[in-house]
C-alpha cells in the first residue's frame, strides 16, 4: 500500500490532469454485485489502478489550476460511489426503487444527522409545494436505537405515512446487521419508505465517516440542496449526463468515500461481513446469559435483539438505581480494562454494552464480566457496611 501511493505521487505528472473518461466508463469496467468473497489487497490494488485511477482529476497534480486546491477527484468518485450504493442496497434487499440499477439511487454523507436534514429539507419543500401551511410532514422510523438497540414496527407506520407524510428510516445502527437473511425482516415494510440511511461506519467494518442515504425521488432532494454557479458548470453537468452529488448534500466539496467502502467490501466479501455481525450478536447472547443467569445481582432491563446488552445491579429500592449504577461504571472505566457508557431506558438508567469493535473476541467478553462482577464485590460491600 505504502509503495502505491509512493509510486502515484512520484508519477503524477504522467497522468493527465483531467479526468478523459467518458460517463459511465467505471459500470463497464467493475463487476454489478459485491464479491462474496473477499479479495486480495493487491487484486484490489490492481482494480485501483487499472479501474479507478484513470478516472481521477489529479487535483494533486503541480499542472492542476483550476479551482482553489484541495485533496479530491471526481468521474471515478462520483462512479464508484453509485456502483458501491447498489452494491448495499443489494445485499439489503431494497426495492429496486432505491436503486441507480432501478429507477433512482443514493449518495454518501458523513453521518445520519446530514441525511436528516437533507431529507427533512426535501419532505418540507415537497409537503409545501403540494400541501401548504402547518402540516405533520415526515415522520421517521429507527432500526436500532442509540439507547436500546429497538426496532420501529416500520410496516405499520407505513400505512401511517401513506398520509402524504414523508417516512425516513434512520438504520444507522442496525442496518448493517440486515444483509444476514435472517435479520432481513427488520427492513419488512421498506418499500413504503421515501429514504433510508445506514451508517457503514458503525457496524460495518469502515472508517468514520461513512453513511449511505437512499431516496426514491432524487429530483426532491435535488430541488432543495442544488446550486449551479458558472465556474461549476462543464459539459457533462449541462447535458445532465452525470449525477451531480454536490446537489444531493449539504456542502458543496465532497470526500472520496466510496473508494474506502469499496475496499471494505472487496477485502472482506459479503461472506465475512455477515460472520462479523452473526459473531458480534452471538457474543452479547452470551454476556445477556451471563447477566441474566449468573449473578442473581444483576438483571437484564432490554432483551437483545442484535448486539447491544442493556443491564444493571438491581437497586433494593429503585430511588437507589441511578446512584448504584452510575457508581459501578466509573471503576470500570478507570481501571482501563474496559470503557462503557450508561443509557436512560424507560427513566432506568442503564449500564450500557455494544459489542461491535474490529477486534473483539469471545475471551474480551467474559473478561468484561468477571471485571463487572470484580467491581460490583468492592462496590456492594461498601453498601452493606454503610446500611449495616
Amino acid at each position: 500500500m505504502i509503495d502505491f501511493i509512493s509510486d502515484y505521487c512520484k508519477n503524477i505528472e504522467t497522468y493527465p490532469v483531467q479526468s478523459m473518461v467518458e460517463p459511465g466508463y467505471l459500470s463497464a469496467k467493475l463487476p454489478e454485485a459485491a464479491p462474496y468473497r473477499p479479495d486480495s489487497l493487491e487484486d484490489i490494488l490492481k482494480y485501483v489502478n487499472d479501474c479507478i485511477v484513470p478516472g481521477l482529476t489529479h487535483w494533486q497534480s503541480p499542472n492542476f489550476f483550476c479551482y482553489f486546491h484541495a485533496n479530491a477527484s471526481t468521474a471515478a468518485a462520483t462512479e464508484l460511489e453509485s456502483l458501491v450504493l447498489d452494491w448495499i442496497g443489494q445485499m439489503l434487499k431494497l426495492p429496486s426503487s432505491f436503486l441507480f440499477s432501478g429507477t433512482s439511487g443514493g449518495v454518501l454523507h458523513g453521518s445520519t444527522c446530514e441525511a436528516a436534514i437533507c431529507t427533512l429539507a426535501a419532505a418540507r419543500d415537497k409537503a409545501l409545494k403540494e400541501l401548504g401551511g402547518l402540516v405533520p410532514l415526515f415522520l421517521c422510523a429507527t432500526i436500532g436505537t442509540t439507547a436500546s438497540g429497538a426496532v420501529d414496527p416500520i410496516a405499520e407506520l407505513g400505512k401511517v405515512a401513506i398520509y402524504k407524510l414523508w417516512l425516513h428510516i434512520d438504520a444507522a445502527y442496525a442496518g448493517s446487521a440486515c444483509i444476514c437473511p435472517e435479520l432481513r425482516h427488520y427492513l419488512d415494510g421498506v418499500e413504503l419508505a421515501n429514504s433510508i440511511s445506514m451508517n457503514p461506519h458503525k457496524w460495518f467494518l469502515t472508517n468514520m465517516d461513512c453513511c449511505c442515504l437512499w431516496i426514491k425521488e432524487p429530483k426532491l432532494l435535488v430541488d432543495s440542496l442544488s446550486t449551479d454557479p458558472e465556474y461549476l458548470r462543464n459539459k457533462a453537468s449541462k447535458l445532465k449526463g452525470v449525477v451531480d452529488y454536490k446537489d444531493w448534500q449539504i456542502s458543496l466539496s465532497r470526500r472520496f468515500r466510496a473508494l474506502k467502502l469499496w475496499i471494505v467490501i472487496h477485502r472482506h466479501g459479503l461472506a465475512n461481513l455477515m460472520y462479523h455481525i452473526r459473531t458480534d450478536i452471538s457474543m452479547a447472547k452470551r454476556f445477556e446469559e451471563f447477566v441474566a443467569k449468573d449473578d442473581q445481582r444483576f438483571e437484564i432491563v432490554v432483551p437483545i435483539k442484535l448486539a447491544l446488552v442493556c443491564f444493571r445491579i438491581k437497586p433494593k429500592h429503585e430511588a437507589e438505581g441511578t446512584e448504584i449504577n452510575c457508581k459501578l461504571l466509573d471503576p470500570i472505566n478507570s481501571s482501563g480494562r474496559a470503557f462503557m457508557t450508561h443509557a436512560v431506558v424507560g427513566r432506568i438508567n442503564v449500564l450500557w454494552c455494544a459489542i461491535g469493535t474490529t477486534l473483539s473476541e469471545q475471551h474480551h467478553v467474559d473478561a468484561l464480566w468477571k471485571l463487572f462482577q470484580e467491581k460490583a464485590d468492592v462496590l456492594l460491600m461498601g453498601y452493606k457496611k454503610i446500611n449495616s
